[in-house]
C-alpha cells in the first residue's frame, strides 16, 4: 500500500566477489594537491619535501596510496596542468632528488605513490610545441594545426566554432607558423595530436620513465578531450551544434553553450586507456613488482564510464573515477535517490572489477560545503562504508571547507577568465586553500609570512593537530572508518540497502555465514525518527556503536537498544551486532 510520507523501498542486494586481494583493492586513496599540502622552505608554496614530511601522518590514518597533482616543470598558468617538460620536476616543488627521496620514504612507511599524467596537452613553452611551430622533422603534426577559414569579407577566422573549457575560442593563431592551434583549455595549453603515432609513442615513453622511478601508477587527466573529430574531405573541422535550451547557458563564448559532439568522448580515448593498461601490465611482467594502478578522470556519460573499466575483451582503468556518484549527490538528494545512484553503479559494472566512490577533488567545491557542513560526517561515513575503493581529497579527513577567496586574491585561470561579478561561479581556488595542520600562524602550512592562497578562516578551531588530540573529531572518526574497512564483512560482505521512513538510508554489510553484521544508518532529514532496526536487518535486540557523526549522542562503544533506535537529524551511525 502506498503511503504519502513514509515510504519503504524494496531491498536490492549487491554481492561482492571474494578473491585474493591485490595491494590496491578495497583501498583508500588520497589526493595530494602539492601546492597546498605542506611548505617546507617558507616560500608559501607547498612542495615535495613537505609531502615527504607528512607521509607517516597519512600512513597512520590508513591510506593505501597518494596521488600527486602534477609536479612537472610548468609555467603554472593552470598550476601544473600546463606541462613544459614531462621529465623534470617543477622548481617550486623541488628537485628530482627530492622526488626520489619521497619515493624512498613512501616505501619505508608503506604507502604507494601515484602520479598525475596529463596526456591531452602541453604548455606552449614545451620543447615539443616549439619544434612543431618550427615544423622540425617529426614534430610537424605533433599538435592540432589548421590554416583557418577566410570569411566573405576576406578576413581570416578560426577553423571552427569550438570553445575552450576556459571560455572563448579553442583556436589560437600562431604568427610564426601562420596557422591556428587547438587548445581546449588555456591558450597556453596546446592540444597534442593523438592521431599521430609518434605522439602516442612519446607519451608511453614518459610513462615508462616515471615507472622506472618506482611509482605505483597514474591518475590520467581529462580523457574525454584527448581526441577530436578529424577534418572532413575538404580539410575543414565541423562546427558543433548549439545546445537546445540556450537559456541554460546563454553566453555564446562559454563552453557550455555548445554540444561537444566533435571534441568530446571520441571512442579512441577509451581505446588509448586500453593501450596504457597493456603497457603497464607488460611493464610489470618485464620488471617485476606490484600491479600498476590506473585511475582515470572522465566527466562523461555513464556508459562511457563503464567502458573505461574494459569492453569485455580488453581491460582499462581499475578506478574510473565515479563522477556519476559525485555529480548526482546534491544537497537535496533523497535517500531513495542516493540508493538508486549506488545500485546503478554496482549493478552495471563489468565482471571482476571494483566500485569506487569519490565526492571531491581539486576541480569541485568541497563536499562539506556543497552538501552541508553539518552533514559532512554523514557523507564521510557513506563514502567509507560502501564496497570497493574510496578516494579522498586532501583535507576531507579533517572536515576542511571551502575558503573565501576575493576577486583580488583569485589566481585560478578559470576564475581569472571570468569577471569580478562571475568569478565565484568559475574559480577553483576555494577548494585549494592550504592544508590546516595546526592553530599557529598560517595554519602551520608554512614557516614563511605568506601563502599562495589565503588559509581558510576556520583553521584555528579546525586543524589536524587539535583533532589528533581530541577524543572525538572528524579525523578520529575517519581513522576508525578506515580501520573498519579492513574487517572481513566490510571488505568482502555484500551490500543490502534500503531507503526507509523520512529520508533514511540504511544498509548492511555482512560476510556470511558467521561474519559480523554492520548496519549503517544515515538520516538525511532534519527530523528525529525512532524505529526498530530489526524490521529491516536482523541485528538483534542490542548493538554496539562503532562510529558516528560528531553531533550524535551515540558515542563509539555505546550499547544501544536496536529495537528502539533513534535516528538523529543529519547524523550517520555505524552499528555492529553483539549477539
Amino acid at each position: 500500500m502506498a503511503v504519502t510520507k513514509f515510504i519503504i523501498f524494496t531491498t536490492l542486494i549487491w554481492s561482492s566477489v571474494v578473491f585474493a586481494k591485490d595491494w590496491w583493492e578495497n583501498g583508500n586513496f588520497y589526493q595530494v594537491y602539492p601546492r597546498s599540502f605542506r611548505d617546507s622552505d617558507g616560500d608559501g608554496i607547498g612542495d615535495l619535501n613537505g609531502v615527504t614530511e607528512k607521509l607517516q601522518y597519512l600512513k597512520d590514518i590508513g591510506f593505501t596510496g597518494i596521488w600527486l597533482s602534477p609536479i612537472f616543470k610548468s609555467p603554472m598558468v593552470d598550476f601544473g596542468y600546463d606541462i613544459s617538460d614531462f621529465y623534470a620536476i617543477h622548481p617550486e616543488y623541488g628537485t628530482l632528488d627530492d622526488f626520489k627521496n619521497l619515493i624512498r620514504r613512501a616505501k619505508e612507511v608503506g604507502i604507494r605513490v601515484i602520479l598525475d599524467f596529463v596526456p591531452n596537452h602541453t604548455s606552449d613553452e614545451c620543447e615539443w610545441f616549439q619544434k612543431s611551430v618550427n615544423r622540425t622533422e617529426g614534430y610537424e603534426d605533433f599538435y592540432v594545426w589548421h590554416n583557418g577559414k577566410v570569411d566573405s569579407g576576406g578576413q581570416r577566422q578560426p577553423p571552427s566554432n569550438w570553445k575552450s573549457a576556459f571560455r572563448y575560442s579553442a583556436w589560437e593563431w600562431n604568427e610564426q607558423r601562420q596557422q591556428y592551434y587547438l587548445h581546449q583549455f588555456s591558450v597556453k595549453q596546446a592540444d597534442l595530436n593523438f592521431r599521430n603515432p609518434l605522439v602516442v609513442a612519446k607519451m608511453k615513453e614518459v610513462m615508462r620513465y616515471w615507472l622506472d622511478m618506482g611509482i605505483s601508477g597514474f591518475r590520467i587527466d581529462a580523457l574525454p578531450f584527448m581526441f577530436e573529430k578529424g577534418p572532413d574531405e575538404t580539410g575543414n573541422f565541423p562546427d558543433e551544434p548549439v545546445i537546445d535550451d540556450v537559456s541554460l547557458c546563454p553566453d555564446p563564448e562559454d563552453w557550455c553553450h555548445l554540444n561537444h559532439t566533435y571534441t568530446q568522448d571520441q571512442p579512441e580515448s577509451i581505446e588509448m586507456v586500453y593501450q596504457w593498461r597493456e603497457l603497464t601490465e607488460q611493464y610489470k611482467k618485464d620488471n617485476g613488482g606490484g600491479t600498476i594502478l590506473l585511475l582515470t578522470e572522465a566527466y562523461t556519460t555513464f556508459d562511457n564510464l563503464m567502458l573505461y573499466y574494459g569492453d569485455g575483451n580488453r581491460n582499462g582503468s581499475m578506478i574510473p573515477f565515479n563522477f556519476y556518484f559525485m555529480q548526482n549527490i546534491v544537497r537535496n538528494s533523497t535517500a531513495a535517490e542516493i540508493r538508486s545512484n549506488i545500485l546503478t553503479w554496482l549493478n552495471s559494472m563489468p565482471k571482476d572489477v571494483l566500485a569506487n566512490w569519490v565526492l571531491g577533488n581539486h576541480d569541485n567545491p568541497r563536499f562539506s560545503t556543497r552538501l552541508g557542513e553539518g552533514r559532512m560526517d554523514l557523507f564521510t561515513i557513506l563514502l567509507q562504508t560502501l564496497p570497493g575503493n574510496a578516494i579522498a581529497y586532501y583535507g576531507e579527513e579533517i572536515g576542511m571547507v571551502n575558503g573565501k577567496i576575493t576577486w583580488e586574491e583569485t589566481v585560478d585561470t578559470q576564475g581569472c577568465s571570468s569577471s569580478p561579478q562571475t568569478y565565484e561561479r568559475y574559480s577553483r581556488d576555494p577548494e585549494r586553500t592550504p592544508y590546516q595542520w595546526d592553530g599557529s600562524n598560517l595554519a602551520g602550512f608554512t614557516n614563511g609570512d605568506h601563502t599562495w592562497l589565503p588559509v581558510a578562516a576556520n583553521y584555528v578551531e579546525n586543524n589536524a593537530f587539535s583533532q589528533l588530540r581530541a577524543p572525538r573529531s572528524h579525523l578520529q572518526m575517519f581513522k576508525r572508518l578506515i580501520k573498519l574497512r579492513q574487517e572481513p564483512s566490510m571488505r568482502d560482505g555484500p551490500l543490502e540497502i534500503k531507503a526507509i521512513l523520512v529520508d533514511i538510508l540504511i544498509y548492511s554489510r555482512q560476510l556470511l555465514p558467521n561474519g559480523d553484521m554492520y548496519i549503517v544508518i544515515l538520516n538525511l532529514s532534519n527530523s528525529r525518527q525512532t524505529f526498530n532496526v530489526n524490521e529491516h536487518f536482523k541485528i538483534g535486540s542490542q548493538a554496539e556503536v562503532i562510529c558516528s557523526s560528531l553531533n550524535s549522542k551515540y558515542v563509539e562503544g555505546k550499547i544501544i537498544d536496536a529495537t528502539k533506535f533513534e535516528a538523529e537529524p543529519e547524523v550517520g551511525v555505524v552499528l555492529v551486532n553483539i549477539d
